[in-house]
């Protein structure tokens, strides 16, 4: 028995192919798995838009310039505040909007209160806007429906 090398190459054997084979990447099953999975983004994307219910109450006043560099305080209907969308707690309140506008030249901020929010709770807080510093506040309203007036 030889178990050795020598004899016959492995390669050279009859009817054996001698020809490389492809390894080629077949992209369309790629494709497809792209296009769902784009298919499902565009779905879902805006239903996971979050946003807060905020009851605005009615007024009839001119709408004011929209401008890219607001600030909107929210109080929601359990008197949560909301700075931009993101939850602030009333104690550290003041002195994050005296950090946020310290460099700013133009200090304004606008509230948007919800309507079922006590009126003192509103007034506490525009008193610790202007203790930060904050010059112009103004308060969001929605505009009455035809005929509400």
């Amino acid at each position: 028995m030889h178990l050795g090398g020598g004899g016959v190459d492995a390669a050279s054997r009859p009817g054996r192919r001698t020809s490389a084979t492809l390894s080629e990447i077949n992209v369309t099953p790629l494709v497809d798995v792209m296009l769902v999975l784009l298919i499902v983004f565009m779905v879902s994307a805006p239903l996971m838009q979050q946003g807060v219910q905020v009851d605005l109450p009615k007024a009839a006043a001119q709408a004011l310039d929209d401008q890219q560099d607001q600030i909107v305080l929210v109080i929601t209907a359990e008197k949560k505040l909301l700075l931009n969308k993101n939850e602030i707690r009333p104690r550290e309140f003041r002195t994050k909007l005296a950090a946020i506008y310290q460099n700013k030249t133009s200090k304004e901020i606008f509230i948007q209160a919800d309507q079922d929010v006590p009126y003192g709770f509103v007034a506490q807080i525009m008193a610790e806007v202007k203790r930060a510093g904050i010059s112009k506040v103004g308060l969001v309203t929605e505009p009455p429906k035809p005929g509400e007036q």
